[in-house]
């Protein structure tokens, strides 16, 4: 038989031009007391992270330290900066703070009273899922507001990094859920639930397009918690 050539499967390959961004869900935060609100910065909640959120945030940072990362991005807000600080120890790489990349903002029920009424389940949150929109929540962000400024500083990163380059931004659950929303062009809610120290992989393309790679990783968080047997 005639030799013939032979059309291997092969991994997938960054396109060139291209930026990779490593979207990392900041790690568990330390729970609100009724009667006791967060602090907040700009409006916004701004708790410390939780014991379990400093763990996370080690292991975020041994999953992803031989990636070859050319900038750390964070949030405003403690909670990312923190679970930003081992990756950041890793690499030798200065975290940006970048105000666009906030959590969204919950109106009435920031300092830390969204938490406490969702443990309650409160009829305005259960309404906020129903309907997939934040501004239920009375004075709360809205849908183009929001997806505007988060564009916004996705466009930062990939302007500050360049093309051909890979950037990791630890962000906030309703934050990475419209980036992968906006990727797939999906329903609002689609991809809110992200856990904290998730690792989702977002591309974007030398002609602005996203292409979502992947979402909600765990693996990295099990290595060190989970039994055999």
């Amino acid at each position: 038989m005639a030799d013939r050539d032979s059309f291997e499967q092969t991994p997938y390959q960054l396109p060139a031009g291209a930026t990779e961004l490593i979207l990392v869900r900041h790690g568990a935060s330390s729970p609100p007391l009724e009667g006791v609100p967060n602090p907040l910065i700009g409006g916004h909640s701004d708790p410390a992270l939780a014991a379990a959120g400093l763990a996370q945030a080690e292991l975020v940072a041994e999953g992803l330290r031989h990636e070859p990362i050319d900038g750390i991005f964070v949030s405003t807000l403690r909670r990312t900066g923190e679970t930003a600080a081992p990756l950041a120890a890793a690499t030798g790489l200065d975290p940006v703070a970048l105000e666009q990349l906030r959590e969204v903002f919950l109106g009435d029920f920031e300092g830390g009273e969204y938490r406490i009424r969702a443990a309650r389940g409160d009829p305005v949150i259960r309404r906020v899922f129903a309907e997939e929109r934040w501004s239920a929540i009375p004075n709360g962000e809205d849908w183009e507001s929001f997806s505007t400024r988060v564009t916004a500083g996705v466009e930062e990163i990939v302007a500050t990094v360049g093309p051909d380059a890979v950037a990791v931004a630890v962000l906030h659950g309703a934050v990475i859920g419209q980036l992968c929303r906006q990727a797939t062009a999906s329903r609002p809610f689609a991809f809110v639930h992200a856990d904290n120290g998730s690792i989702s992989r977002l591309v974007v393309d030398a002609d602005g397009k996203w292409l979502l790679r992947s979402f909600n990783d765990i693996s990295h968080l099990r290595v060190r918690t989970g039994s055999a047997g």
